[in-house]
């Protein structure tokens, strides 16, 4: 008797797992964040010299 619940249990068990339903694949691909660019040695001198330039044009005047 144990012998054939163990047989009921185990051919049960496998149709289950056969018959499982599985998550749909993804069919595009999730878009990665881009990170930002770091900005150049040379390039935050010149926004420092641009930011300069209007406070510089006001104690001329």
């Amino acid at each position: 008797m144990k012998k054939v619940i163990m047989l009921a249990v185990a051919v049960l068990g496998t149709v289950a797992m056969v018959n499982a339903q599985t998550t749909p694949a993804q069919t595009a691909p999730a878009k990665e964040a881009k990170a930002p660019k770091k900005e150049k040695k040379a390039d935050k001198k010149a926004k420092k010299a641009e930011a300069a330039k209007p406070e510089a044009a006001k104690t001329q005047k």
